[in-house]
């Protein structure tokens, strides 16, 4: 459609309206968190409450990068979730063999342990598979131990070390024999009054460092019933000579596995491959055996995303179960010639599902529904993982860390109820009298409404531009069962000042633009995925900068044909302009049974109580 080229007077364009910036804190952005103090290095900040009302955070840290000497583990107490934190206590020196990845658990009698891999031979090289020689020292050695009897103020000397059997990846790497090539991220759980902890097994270093890698459990029935924990008994498992590996026909990665008890005992590990998706294993016999690993799905089948990142799980108070991983990956990155250390990357921003258990032939297993964005940077390379997460109440904590500075966050309440209740805790019809443009083809002369400004700005010099952290969505009912041709749906939109666009695409996808006379953005949803009716809701969400789509209830995850179904946007987008005609093309007439704009961002739980709503009102147009 041509559009005039000068402006009327009822176009107020987004530069030309810029409010004065407004303090719009944002719980998902990470700089919003409180610091937990390290040294340069800060890794795994997990957290145990102790018997006197202390957070207690044990965090592997160093003055170097991560896996230099001098690498050690320290321990800090908080009385006020973590706004403040006690000074440091050693637990390992700097001066020693590098110790890492420490994970702590509280006992029920108020006895803190705290395990860790520690280079006790003090081995300065071992060998790479390309014949090269490393000298990174924080994956090798003994499985230890500690503990604290004073609420994490001091640790016992000397350290304990648990006996791990040996298994067929074991006896592949060059100095296999001499030393065992291992580390660990999950936490311990207790089971029965046994002691159960993952430890993560390495077949030799090379490309993406761990060239193969599978999960192991340690299980002790008696650690916590003796006075001296030196003398506990420890078993190792699976039995047999292999552990938890990806999936058959997966790569050679199957590793970080985290451990949660389902409500029947069984246990469920979550670890992450290089297969471009996490892999679910299931015990029902606390570790003994395991089912044939399988890779996680949501609740109407299809596979969750995840490169090779920390993909970590809890158990909530009330029963349900949340899932932290990165929502990209799939067979393009499964498939990348480059995986081993190409699957690294994107661990910006964080995303988490809640899952629920389901009855299946095989036994209870648990399923994943549409995910949050919970955590994001502003600059998308900052990689944020090993997370740990606490409740209080109603209000949910997640630590993190990019490897040199470690946090603590407090997740706004919307998110922590959808991430805690789900679509249950949202009322579909409150949520529609939020929309504050609600119309249909026929509904007269329409125009965008005064939306919020993406930028703001600053009142103080040099006066720039500040972020807003606004957002929008819009919901529609669609029938494209007649479209046949690429074409134009709706259109609102000034060469001068931008607007807005909805395209249909000939491979089955709708397309938006936005823009404000200077900067456009543009994502669509996933191919050949429209057929008929559905209801889809677009959202354009300025905190991390991210559109996408979903239909029918369902994020887009891009599928088979692309790692992201979701896609980011200029910093620079500064809003769309308000008044703006909106105009439905004869196909948009025939297509958009109806419209709606909301001034803000809706969770994906939300979408969720909309769809079922939806659908009654879609039938009854019919």
């Amino acid at each position: 459609m041509s559009q005039p080229t000068s402006s009327p007077e009822w176009i107020v364009p987004s530069w030309g309206s810029l409010p004065t910036s407004e303090n719009r804190p944002d719980s998902r952005l990470i700089t919003e968190g409180a610091l937990i103090p390290s040294q340069y290095y800060a890794d795994q900040p997990y957290l145990v409450e102790t018997e006197d009302g202390a957070w207690l955070c044990v965090l592997t840290t160093g003055e170097t990068h991560e896996g230099g000497r001098g690498q050690h583990i320290v321990s800090l107490r908080s009385m006020d979730h973590g706004k403040t934190w006690s000074e440091p206590v050693m637990i390992e020196p700097p001066e020693g063999p590098e110790a890492s990845w420490a994970v702590p658990l509280a006992a029920p009698n108020g006895r803190i342990f705290v395990f860790y891999v520690y280079n006790a031979d003090d081995i300065r090289e071992l060998p790479m598979e390309d014949g090269s020689m490393t000298t990174r020292m924080d994956s090798h050695g003994h499985y230890v131990f500690r503990w604290s009897d004073d609420h994490g103020r001091s640790w016992n000397s000397p350290r304990v070390f648990i006996p791990v059997r040996e298994f067929e990846i074991d006896r592949k790497h060059p100095r296999a024999g001499q030393v065992r090539l291992f580390w660990n991220t999950g936490r311990p759980i207790v089971s029965q009054g046994s002691v159960v902890l993952p430890l993560h097994k390495v077949g030799g270093f090379g490309e993406g460092w761990f060239t193969c890698s599978e999960g192991a459990l340690v299980r002790s029935e008696d650690l916590l019933t003796l006075a001296d924990p030196s003398q506990a008994t420890w078993q190792t498992l699976p039995e047999g000579d292999v552990g938890l590996r990806a999936p058959l026909g997966g790569g050679p990665v199957a590793e970080e596995q985290s451990l949660v008890e389902l409500s029947d005992g069984s246990f469920l590990a979550v670890y992450r491959t290089i297969d471009g998706y996490p892999v679910g294993a299931y015990s029902r016999d606390r570790g003994d055996h395991w089912q044939e690993p399988r890779y996680l799905q949501y609740r109407n089948g299809r596979r969750l995303k995840h490169p090779r990142a920390a993909c970590f799980i809890w158990k909530l108070k009330a029963g349900h179960y949340v899932l932290w991983f990165h929502n990209h990956g799939g067979a393009m990155l499964g498939t990348h010639p480059k995986r081993q250390g190409f699957a690294y990357s994107d661990r910006n921003p964080v995303w988490m599902s809640r899952g629920s258990e389901i009855q299946t032939e095989r036994g209870i297993e648990v399923v994943w529904e549409e995910p949050e964005i919970v955590l994001y940077d502003d600059d998308p390379t900052v990689r944020m993982s090993y997370p740990d997460l606490r409740e209080v109440g109603e209000v949910i904590y997640l630590t993190e860390t990019q490897k040199a500075v470690a946090r603590m966050h407090q997740l706004g309440a919307p998110l922590a109820q959808a991430l805690r209740e789900g679509a249950s805790a949202f009322d579909a019809k409150a949520i529609r009298e939020a929309a504050i443009v609600e119309l249909s083809p026929n509904s007269g002369s329409p125009q965008l409404p005064r939306l919020p400004s993406f930028l703001g700005l600053n009142p103080n010099s040099p006066y720039g531009l500040t972020d807003q952290r606004a957002g929008f969505s819009i919901e529609c009912e669609l029938d494209v069962s007649r479209l046949t041709n690429s074409t134009r749906l709706l259109d609102a939109w000034h060469e001068s000042f931008g607007g807005l666009r909805l395209d249909w695409q000939l491979d089955g996808r709708i397309r938006l633009t936005c823009g404000d006379g200077q900067t456009e953005i543009s994502w669509s949803s996933d191919l050949h995925q429209l057929k008929g009716t559905h209801h889809m809701v677009i959202r354009v969400d300025g905190g991390p900068k991210i559109i996408s789509f979903l239909i029918d209830g369902i994020l887009n995850d891009g599928g088979d044909d692309r790692r992201f179904g979701w896609g980011r946007f200029s910093p620079h987008f500064r809003g769309l302009p308000e008044k703006m005609p909106i105009h439905f093309t004869v196909a948009g007439k025939d297509s958009i049974r109806s419209l709606r704009i909301y001034p803000r961002v809706l969770l994906a739980a939300e979408v969720s109580a909309l769809y079922p709503f939806s659908q009654s009102r879609v039938k009854g147009l019919a």
